[in-house]
């Protein structure tokens, strides 16, 4: 379940024309596109490491472990609000690059401190928020990067390349990861996740070599705005989405899906593995073999919009998306439940696959250049503290009500939110206002760019 929400991609490249489907989009999203695919994989691999190391090496409690995760989630996004304006104004390959070295750094400390018998609860707190924050930065400039360095007529198609690899490594990453623990321990898995962010880095500073050159300043930060930091810009993000007629629905859409679904993720988790008595590898293999549906769909992206329109596409497979988890709650033991799981997980991640592409194509369409970093800050930071609050609420809601009833509830709340949907299509431009923003115009490879913006899973969705 922890994967079916927007992924994060960044992107780039941009001098062939790969349209919706196949094709080149050049050797900087070559770079880039490796570097996602290495760093991917590497926090799959190590996916719920911390909440192990937690119970296997400090034997910390459920209060703890909970604590963990919420807290590095929600600090995490607090920490970042300030960094979006930040990165707006300033080169976006060096912050990428720099945020990569931040996360290997924090994430290294683990597996050493644990060799020298130092580790403890809070070192894991405070790794978990620098990782969190650093990851938000990283998202709101690749965001950039994506849309300066690939021509407007390839955004959906470097969208979905990333989304396809995003499913992938969901898919295989938590069962060889599991796999390493088993083997070796969950510091280990840290240690490799580690070292995914230090190639990733290596990857980005390649993308700037040869005949891109270094990437410029961009055109609208002046000393000015690289020298201070003003107050409206820590809103300006906010301000901009929820003013914005195309933008605010698919925000609020966005946010409100992501979060419920993610909030009963926990309670399946207990739900399967406790009352229904199903193993480890059970619980695992449902939630594992379904992301096969994330590539179907991101395959069919692409096809699908050039056939039928992107507004339809997007509200037609936001839709779909939102009519399948309300069955979780019927899930039942042994080999029926299993299948009832991985059918229902099956649509659901299909539909998604579809949907965050298109949507986050849609977004860097209608946000001009000079806001994207500020944008995807403020959307980001929403969303993880949204799927906080509503993961601690459904977490009270269950145990007052019970485990399914909790789970049902969401579904049913999810099976509305299509009313958030946008109701009309829009243009390719800021506001639907094609061409209105110079980054957005085509341009071959070749064209310098005309104002470097600032601004994941996407690394921008």
């Amino acid at each position: 379940m922890s994967g079916v929400t927007e992924s994060g991609a960044g992107g780039s490249g941009a001098a062939g024309s790969g349209g919706a489907g196949g094709g080149s989009l050049g050797r900087g999203f070559g770079w880039l596109w490796a570097s996602y695919a290495v760093s991917t994989f590497g926090t799959r691999l190590a996916f719920d490491a911390f909440p192990l190391i937690a119970v296997l090496a400090l034997n910390a409690g459920p209060a703890q472990v909970s604590a963990l995760a919420a807290a590095g989630l929600a600090v995490g996004a607090v920490v970042a609000v300030p960094l979006g304006p930040w990165v707006e104004f300033r080169r976006k390959r060096p912050v990428m690059i720099a945020t990569d070295l931040i996360r290997g750094a924090a994430l290294l400390t683990v597996p050493v401190a644990f060799a020298f018998g130092w580790l403890g609860f809070v070192q894991l707190l405070v790794v978990s928020v620098v990782v969190a924050a650093a990851d938000i930065t990283f998202r709101a400039a690749a965001g950039s990067c994506l849309k300066s360095l690939v021509r407007r007529e390839d955004l959906l198609a470097a969208n979905g390349r990333f989304e396809a690899t995003s499913w992938t490594a969901t898919m295989l990453g938590p069962p060889v990861g599991g796999a390493a623990v088993g083997l070796f321990g969950p510091v280990v898995t840290v240690a490799v996740d580690a070292a995914s962010h230090l190639l990733s880095a290596l990857g980005i500073r390649a993308i700037g070599r040869g005949a891109g050159a270094e990437e410029p300043l961009p055109a609208y930060a002046g000393p000015a705005r690289t020298s201070r930091l003003r107050s409206r810009d820590l809103l300006e993000g906010w301000r901009y989405i929820l003013t914005s007629p195309a933008l605010r629905p698919l925000f609020f859409n966005t946010v409100l899906v992501n979060g419920l679904i993610m909030a009963t993720a926990p309670l399946m988790a207990v739900l399967m593995l406790g009352d229904l008595g199903f193993a480890p590898w059970q619980y695992g293999l449902a939630f594992a073999v379904p992301c096969v549906g994330g590539l179907i769909g991101s395959r069919l992206a692409g096809p699908l919009v050039a056939r039928f329109g992107e507004h339809r596409v997007l509200v037609t497979s936001g839709v779909l998306r939102v009519c399948w988890p309300v069955g979780l709650a019927f899930v039942g033991p042994g080999v029926p439940g299993l299948v009832l799981v991985m059918a229902v997980e099956f649509a659901l991640i299909t539909s998604v696959g579809v949907y965050n592409p298109v949507s986050a194509t849609r977004r860097l369409e209608l946000t001009p250049t000079d806001r994207v970093a500020r944008t995807l800050t403020a959307w980001t930071i929403s969303g993880k503290l949204t799927t906080a609050a509503l993961t601690a609420l459904w977490g009270l809601l269950a145990a007052l009500t019970g485990l399914r009833t909790a789970v049902a509830l969401a579904g049913v709340l999810l099976l509305a939110t299509p009313l958030l949907l946008p109701r009309r299509g829009a243009g390719s431009g800021p506001e639907g206002s094609r061409g209105s923003d110079p980054a957005s115009a085509p341009r071959s490879g070749a064209d310098p760019d005309p104002g470097q913006g600032a601004g994941s899973p996407s690394p921008v969705a």
